[in-house]
């Protein structure tokens, strides 16, 4: 096992516990490219067949990986007539995926911008008593005009107030979570009485954007709350993320970034009375591997090939939010392009930054993103990947990785099969599952009830 290393506040790397490497995989429906649907072997109809989601999550499983990851887009966000979209509601994929795994985690995005807390509370209660305990939720903010327009708004809420919402939304649904405590079930045929009601308690919320009476009609998840996770890289959702999640997705495209990163959260979670063994970093990694190096780069060129230049240039000014017609092939991207108000801060940041320490061109751009919006690729070897992976890890840079295999199962597959085994050799990833809840996976404590606690 690698010694254990955190990230401290400053950004240094301390010695506090041992490490273990933590895995996800991000079911892009088809694959990580968006001309994934068109390898040979793939089926165009996979990101509406729960079948596939089942059998990516298998294959997930036999390789001990901590947790399956779906995002979700209520609205069609791209270009449907080239690619497929994220489209089945991700708690509903994720009761089929339960039923059809024993240890893998489930982890689902939901919106706070267009939910309820209560209704989030109890979607996902009911998914971790359903499975078990493997259930985490992803929290998002959605800043898109597509999504916004099919909930009855003809713009995107600002990005503070987005952020501010959520921050609300997240305490409300900790509060539900926790209205019941550990013992107020009783079910005793003997004496007849089913529920200890002074042991169930109303959470009577009053606040900015919610008014919630409480108490839950759902008994305390078996991990106490579903493990939340959060991605953000503007400073209201690091602060979001400082303040409540557990694991956050990142988007660093460099070590030397990505070890800022952590450093900046867990020394915004310490304000917040957090440790920095609470808060797990999962740096979004895109794979391409090949036996060779050449193999790799090959298909790496096939997947490129089969992506129409017109829409890698609109997609491209989508993460960037400006005109394609501003955007010239074989020139820097323009100068000054402004952060969005109100759209999304953290592929924006990674793909500027992409262009800005490689020096690209709009066309070299483009190849580089592998028709993405900003996660990092590598491309290479099973041991090439397994390198790249150690180092990141070694150095505090990562707690663990969310995979994205550049085509769905068969990447995975292999990362399975040729990646893994060389990350247990290394000491790095377990060989078998040691618990049976998400907690247990990303090491992670149960929270304790606060009813439970002021009793004491």
């Amino acid at each position: 096992m690698v010694p254990g290393r955190r990230v401290s506040g400053t950004g240094d790397i301390s010695v506090s516990r041992k490490r273990e490497l933590h895995l996800n995989i991000n079911i892009l429906h088809s694959g990580f490219s968006p001309a994934a649907w068109r390898m040979q072997g793939s089926d165009p109809r996979a990101s509406f067949d729960i079948n596939h989601y089942i059998n990516v999550a298998r294959i997930a499983e036999r390789g001990t990986f901590d947790a399956i990851f779906l995002a979700d887009q209520a609205a069609i966000s791209d270009r449907i007539d080239f690619r497929p979209l994220t489209s089945l509601e991700p708690t509903i994929v994720l009761a089929s995926v339960a039923a059809h795994t024993e240890r893998i985690g489930l982890i689902a995005t939901a919106s706070t911008t267009y939910n309820e807390p209560y209704n989030i509370a109890r979607r996902f209660a009911t998914l971790d008593h359903a499975s078990g305990g493997r259930v985490g939720w992803n929290i998002v903010t959605s800043a898109d005009l597509s999504q916004s327009r099919n909930f009855g708004l003809e713009k995107p809420v600002a990005h503070q107030s987005r952020y501010e919402r959520a921050a609300e939304f997240t305490t409300v649904v900790k509060a539900l979570w926790d209205s019941w405590e550990e013992d107020a079930f009783i079910g005793d045929v003997a004496t007849g009485q089913f529920v200890d009601t002074s042991k169930v308690h109303a959470i009577a919320h009053r606040g900015k954007h919610f008014s919630v009476h409480g108490p839950h009609n759902v008994p305390r998840p078996p991990q106490g709350h579903p493990v939340i996770v959060q991605a953000g890289g503007s400073d209201d959702g690091r602060e979001l993320a400082a303040r409540h999640a557990e694991a956050v997705f990142s988007a660093s495209q460099s070590l030397e970034e990505s070890l800022d990163y952590a450093g900046d959260l867990r020394q915004r979670a310490a304000r917040y009375g957090r440790t920095p063994d609470s808060l797990l970093v999962l740096a979004g990694l895109a794979t391409i591997i090949g036996s060779t190096e050449a193999e790799a780069r090959q298909r790496q060129e096939e997947l490129r090939e089969l992506i129409p230049l017109e829409y890698s240039l609109s997609r491209l000014a989508g993460v960037l939010q400006i005109d394609p017609g501003r955007l010239k092939l074989d020139e820097p991207l323009p100068d000054g392009i402004p952060l969005p108000a109100d759209g999304g801060h953290t592929f924006f940041r990674a793909t500027l930054a992409l262009a800005q320490h490689e020096k690209l061109t709009v066309r070299g751009l483009i190849r580089a993103l592998n028709g993405g919006t900003g996660h990092r690729t590598i491309v290479g070897t099973p041991e090439a990947i397994a390198d790249d992976i150690e180092t990141w890890f070694a150095a505090g840079a990562a707690d663990g990785f969310n995979l994205m295999p550049d085509v769905l199962p068969h990447g995975l597959e292999v990362f399975v099969d040729e990646v893994v085994p060389i990350l247990r050799r290394r000491g790095l990833f377990r060989k078998s599952y040691a618990g049976r809840t998400l907690r247990d996976h990303l090491g992670l404590s149960r929270p304790a009830n606060p009813y439970a606690i002021a009793a004491e």
